[in-house]
């Protein structure tokens, strides 16, 4: 069973940086696609930035040269690198991976970004 455990939200003032962390169980072949999402109040649940394995990134335009994700295959972990937030960045924040054609959410980390 895939399981996918997230770490790093918080609160940051207009500026400053975040990094999210998601470590992902259950495969013994790894997972084709990783990436987050986030959903703000109100909102739906967008994409924020992808990777295939051995594959390129994929970002938002918003997020574009403020963000970065990265991944440890050989940990199945995924890592979001939030630079430069935005107030307009604050939402729950959800790691999201596809395993054999099916798609798994983590529980989601709330990140602030207020001054």
């Amino acid at each position: 069973q895939v399981q996918l455990v997230e770490s790093g939200g918080g609160l940051v003032q207009p500026g400053g940086s975040l990094t999210l962390s998601c470590a992902a169980s259950g495969s013994s072949i790894g997972f084709f696609r990783m990436g987050w999402y986030r959903q703000a109040p109100g909102k739906e649940r967008d994409m924020v930035a992808t990777m295939i394995s051995l594959g390129a990134a994929n970002y938002a335009d918003s997020v574009k040269g403020r963000f970065t994700i990265s991944r440890d295959d050989a940990k199945n972990t995924v890592h979001l690198q939030m630079n430069s937030l935005k107030p307009e960045d604050t939402a729950v924040y959800y790691c999201n991976v596809n395993h054999l054609g099916r798609a798994y959410w983590g529980q989601g980390t709330q990140v602030t970004v207020s001054s």
